[in-house]
């Protein structure tokens, strides 16, 4: 095993022991770091997000906006604890928003209404990004395991809202998983978020019906990534070929790795390369 990914399973045992995990943001030259408290209307309370900026940002610049979204059991100092994407963004002019999404899927759950995730990402956060910083309309989301999940599903709820939508391991599976016994906790908690199995929100946030029913010409260039060996390639696989079917533009790469930061993080440059080209 490396020695980051060493590092990682250390940090995920720490915390299931009770230990504060230290907060450790990878920094670079090129960006200043904030981590802001807002509050949402969707959700009721108040949340946090951290943000990189550019150290020389320049007075009425305006910056494309690149959301980040972490996957379930982190939050929002994952991004900036586990991968290198300020290294790798250094030299581009954006500004990267990491919010809390607790264990949301992002999406507005069905038996909790006070957790409206997708409201909160998509208007509350948008808004409060948007006040604070001058920001450009063209805005990009990416994320991993269940933030893949959320980019995508976002990107394809909202056509033109976003330009660029990348899934890292995404979980678009999710809303058509069916009950299993050794997974009974994690379908309750799916079943709280997108409704009783076969119901009009498990359809309204499956991403293969929104590319079944949505338009390809409206959409964001979606970017796909996996793992060979992680359990979710063969769905985002199956993806893959439903996107090509309905003609999205989009792109699907694999590599030899696991379902962990390591393989994000190395997966990252390249889809970073794509990001560019839209932005």
């Amino acid at each position: 095993m490396s020695s980051r990914r060493l590092q990682v399973a250390w940090l995920m045992l720490l915390a299931a022991c009770g230990h504060p995990v230290v907060d450790r943001p990878r920094m670079s030259a090129g960006f200043e770091m904030r981590d802001v408290v807002f509050h949402s209307s969707a959700l009721g309370r108040d949340m946090t997000y951290r943000v990189y900026v550019p150290r020389d940002l320049k007075a009425g610049e305006a910056l494309p906006v690149v959301y980040l979204l972490h996957g379930a059991g982190g939050n929002f100092r994952d991004w900036s604890n586990y991968s290198d994407v300020a290294a790798f963004c250094d030299r581009d002019r954006w500004i990267l928003v990491m919010p809390e999404g607790e264990y949301s899927y992002y999406a507005n759950a069905v038996a909790r209404p006070r957790d409206r995730f997708e409201d909160y990402v998509v208007e509350d956060l948008a808004s409060d990004v948007e006040s604070r910083f001058h920001t450009a309309r063209r805005r990009a989301i990416i994320g991993f395991s269940m933030g893949g999940f959320g980019a995508i599903s976002l990107a394809l709820r909202h056509p033109g809202r976003f330009v660029f939508a990348g899934g890292l391991s995404p979980a678009v599976d999710v809303p058509r998983r069916k009950f299993s016994v050794r997974r009974a906790s994690q379908w309750r908690d799916h079943a709280a978020i997108f409704g009783p199995q076969d119901g009009a929100e498990r359809r309204a946030n499956d991403p293969f019906v929104l590319v079944r029913s949505g338009d390809p010409g409206k959409a964001a260039f979606l970017y796909l990534w996996c793992a060979e060996q992680e359990g979710l390639a063969e769905p985002i696989r199956e993806f893959d070929v439903a996107l090509k079917s309905r003609g999205f533009a989009h792109e699907f790469h694999t590599a030899r790795g696991g379902h962990d930061w390591g393989s994000w993080n190395h997966a990252l440059p390249d889809g970073i390369r794509s990001l560019r080209g839209r932005l």
